[in-house]
C-alpha cells in the first residue's frame, strides 16, 4: 500500500466530512431562523440534559429524575414532528455523508476491531492500479448500454450463430445481472467474455463493477499484460506484495485483454495461482473474477495450457460477443449528427 496516497485520501475524507457537518449545521441555523421554535426546544433539551446528568450524581429522588425524562421524550417528540411537517425528513439535520457505514472517515470499528471501510479501499485501488489501466467508471451504467446499437439481423453465416447480436447481447446482459444479483452465491459462476474486439466486453465488465461497489465490496481491474508483469516484479522483489495478496483477494477481480500479454513458463503459472487461487477463496470469502479476452475457446486452448482453460470452461459462465464494431457506429452515427 502507498502510504502517501493513504494519507493523502484521509485528508481529502477529513475534509469531506468536514463539509458535511458544516452544511449539516448550515441547515439548522437556517430552520432556527424559519421557525424559532426548534431553537427553544434545543436549549431546553440542554438544559434539562444538564440537569437530570447532575440530579443523577448527586440526588437519589427518582420521582424528579422521572419527570425530568418525561419533559424530554416530550419535546423531543414535539422537535421530530414539528421536523417532520416542515422538511418531511427526519435525518433533514443530520449530516449526509458519502459512505453511510463509515460516515467518511474511512473506517469502520466493530466490535472493537478497527477495520479499513471499502470505501477507502476502492479509492485507493482506483488510484493505484485502476486509473493506471485506463478504466473509467464514470459512464459505465446498465442506462448507457444500448443493446438497439447491435443489429437485429440473423445473419448464421456471418456471426455463427442462429440469433441475432442484438438478442445474443440481451441475453448477455442478463448473465450480467444475475451474476451482480447472486454476487455472494459461492455456486454462482465467474465470467469470461469473449469476442472481437469494440463489442463491449470492457464496457459491460465496467457496468458490474459499478453495481458491485454500489454494494460496498472492492473491484480491482487489471489488464492481462499489466497484471502479470506486476506479479513478475513482485516475484522478483521489485515490489512489495500489495498487488499481489490484493490480486487473491479482492472480491471482484476484472482481467481485461487475455491473450494480448507475452506468455513465458513463470507467467503461465502466475495466470493459474490467481484463477485457481481466486476459486478456492469461494469456501472461505467469496472472491468472483471477470476475464475478457479476444481469443475464442479454440485459441484458448492453443494460447494456455489444460490446467488453465479447464478452469475457465469449468467454473465461468462463457459470454460471446458478435456482431459490428460498436465503436465505429458510434464514431459514424457522431459524425452523421
Amino acid at each position: 500500500m502507498n502510504t502517501t496516497i493513504l494519507k493523502s485520501l484521509l485528508i481529502i475524507y477529513e475534509n469531506k466530512r468536514d463539509k458535511k457537518i458544516k452544511e449539516a449545521e448550515n441547515r439548522k441555523i437556517e430552520l432556527y431562523t424559519q421557525n424559532p421554535r426548534f431553537e427553544e426546544i434545543d436549549s431546553a433539551l440542554s438544559s434539562l440534559s444538564i440537569n437530570a446528568s447532575k440530579n443523577l450524581i448527586n440526588s437519589h429522588n427518582f420521582e424528579y429524575l422521572n419527570n425530568l425524562r418525561k419533559e424530554i421524550e416530550s419535546l423531543k417528540k414535539e422537535k421530530h414532528d414539528l421536523l417532520v411537517s416542515i422538511t418531511n425528513d427526519e435525518n433533514y439535520l443530520k449530516p449526509i455523508y458519502d459512505c453511510k457505514m463509515c460516515n467518511d472517515t474511512g473506517y469502520i470499528t466493530e466490535n472493537y476491531n478497527t477495520k479499513m471501510c471499502s470505501c477507502l479501499k476502492q479509492q485507493l485501488y482506483d488510484m493505484e492500479y485502476n486509473k493506471t489501466n485506463a478504466l473509467s467508471l464514470e459512464n459505465h451504467n446498465f442506462d448507457n448500454f444500448l443493446s438497439t446499437l447491435y443489429s437485429c439481423t440473423v445473419d448464421k453465416s456471418k456471426y455463427n450463430s442462429d440469433i441475432s447480436p442484438r438478442e445474443n447481447i440481451e441475453k448477455i446482459k442478463k448473465i450480467s445481472q444475475n451474476f451482480i444479483d447472486n454476487f455472494d452465491d459461492s455456486n454462482q459462476k465467474n465470467l469470461l467474455f469473449t469476442g472481437n474486439t469494440g463489442l463491449g466486453k470492457t464496457f459491460l465488465s465496467g457496468c458490474i463493477a459499478n453495481e458491485i461497489i454500489k454494494s460496498g465490496k472492492n473491484v480491482l481491474y487489471q489488464t492481462s499484460p499489466v497484471m502479470l508483469d506486476s506479479i513478475i516484479d513482485f516475484r522478483f522483489g521489485k515490489t512489495d506484495g500489495s498487488i499481489y495478496h490484493s490480486l487473491l483477494d479482492v472480491d471482484l477481480l476484472i482481467i481485461d485483454d487475455l491473450g494480448t500479454e507475452s506468455m513465458n513458463n513463470m507467467k503461465f503459472s502466475e495466470l493459474f495461482n490467481v484463477i485457481n487461487t481466486r476459486l478456492l477463496n469461494q469456501n472461505k470469502k467469496i472472491t468472483k473474477t471477470i476475464i475478457s479476452t479476444n481469443l475464442d475457446i479454440q485459441n484458448l486452448f492453443k494460447n494456455y495450457d489444460e490446467r488453465i482453460v479447464s478452469r475457465l470452461i469449468g467454473n465461468y459462465d462463457i459470454c460471446r460477443f458478435f456482431g459490428d464494431d460498436i465503436r465505429l457506429i458510434k464514431k459514424i452515427s457522431s459524425q452523421k449528427k
